[in-house]
């Protein structure tokens, strides 16, 4: 087996159909596997998998267990020489599969890869290519100097604008939509944090591999769509706290021994604040 494909589905019926049958579309000679894994969403997804693509490998949870768990029972049951994380909410071309893998047997040394990401508007998505949050990274991010000078490196060390998004790179981090792992890495470094429950696992994957040792690299040679929560409506308290404490075990777990109590109280209140306004921003959103 070259490739197995893990996807999580938390009520995202349609999408999941999707995009497994956008995988299925595939022209590859590369041989993969599907490996669904529903987060208790009782919204009929293993049912309608099991009668649309009955060679899906599906695990149904009764909890909704977060995405690092799940993603990780996945991988436990996985026989690929390369392990591939893909959103339910994504959409791959034809070529994506082939390109990528024939990428990763080209280059021993990188653990991790990513392709272009674009959203259904045809814009990128930024999270695709990122440099990893450090105190300062984080700061000119969260208050808009990366936008306010996207040329500029030292203020876009998070977003990384200042990199022509059609040319391929190392880079520290790569998104969980999708991230294309070599068996060899994860298991030197282990496997998905689950202290992570749906927020920043990815970008401490990211951290593992590259102290390993390995190079992360974006390729944009092919690309998928990405239809991410980009809604106006207003998002679960749960979505919004996880967002942020995913923010704080990140830096405790990296960069807290690093940095003086003064930057790490810097960070803690920033963290705070910024909950706080994404709180207070949340509730003037319409329900519906």
């Amino acid at each position: 087996m070259d490739l197995s494909i893990i996807i999580v589905n938390y009520k995202t019926h349609d999408l999941t159909l999707a995009c497994i049958k956008s995988v299925f579309s595939s022209v590859t000679a590369y041989k993969y596997e599907i490996i669904l894994i529903d987060n208790a969403s009782k919204d009929g997804i293993i049912k309608s998998v099991n009668e649309q693509f009955p060679q899906v490998i599906c695990i149904a949870n009764k909890d909704n267990v977060g995405f690092s768990r799940a993603n990780n029972q996945g991988i436990r049951i996985a026989k690929g020489r390369y392990v591939l994380l893909l959103n339910s909410d994504t959409i791959v071309q034809q070529d994506t599969l082939e390109t990528m893998l024939s990428f990763m047997d080209e280059n021993p040394i990188v653990g991790a890869s990513g392709c272009k990401i674009v959203l259904p508007d045809g814009s990128l998505d930024k999270a695709c290519k990122r440099g990893f949050p450090t105190p300062s990274a984080s700061f000119y991010y969260a208050f808009g100097f990366s936008k306010l000078f996207p040329k500029i490196p030292r203020f876009n060390q998070y977003q990384l604008g200042y990199l022509n998004p059609d040319e391929e790179y190392g880079i520290d981090s790569l998104v969980g939509a999708f991230m294309l792992i070599r068996r060899e890495a994860i298991e030197q470094v282990g496997m998905l944090d689950e202290e992570f429950f749906m927020y920043g696992e990815d970008i401490d994957w990211c951290y593992r591999i590259k102290e390993a040792g390995w190079v992360n690299y974006y390729y944009p040679k092919t690309q998928i769509i990405h239809y991410k929560g980009a809604s106006s409506r207003r998002k679960p308290y749960k979505i919004i706290y996880e967002f942020h404490r995913a923010m704080i075990l990140f830096h405790n777990k990296h960069y807290r021994q690093k940095y003086s109590w003064l930057t790490n109280m810097a960070v803690y209140i920033g963290v705070g604040l910024k909950f706080g306004l994404s709180l207070a921003r949340n509730k003037l959103k319409p329900t519906r």
